[in-house]
């Protein structure tokens, strides 16, 4: 059996984050509003055998992965060093704790 890696590969992290994606509900709203119609041609999306059209969904503002990708790294998938085990009412406690820090 092959050793296991200790960090998540930035391909993993960005591929989860598009499973999300797709699956949002903002996503879904932004096609149920615009009747799963391109807003440049007027090509409405089909699953007809065939005829298959598939349309997307663009974010207006652009995606900008790297900063996404770092701040997750940095504050979510850390190094297991920066990390400790604790029972819910102390992690609540800590939380708690470190937000009044702030």
């Amino acid at each position: 059996m092959g050793k296991r890696q200790s960090a998540t590969p930035r391909s993993q992290v960005r591929s989860a984050l598009r499973k999300l994606w797709l699956r949002s509900r903002e996503r879904q709203a932004a096609l149920k509003r615009d009747k799963y119609s391109c807003q440049f041609c007027g090509v409405k999306q089909s699953r007809k055998k065939g005829a298959e059209v598939y349309v997307e969904v663009n974010h207006l503002d652009g995606i900008e992965w790297n900063q996404i990708l770092e701040y997750i790294f940095k504050h979510l998938l850390v190094d297991p060093q920066k990390l400790e085990v604790l029972c819910k009412p102390c992690h609540e406690a800590e939380t708690k704790r470190q937000r009044t820090l702030k």
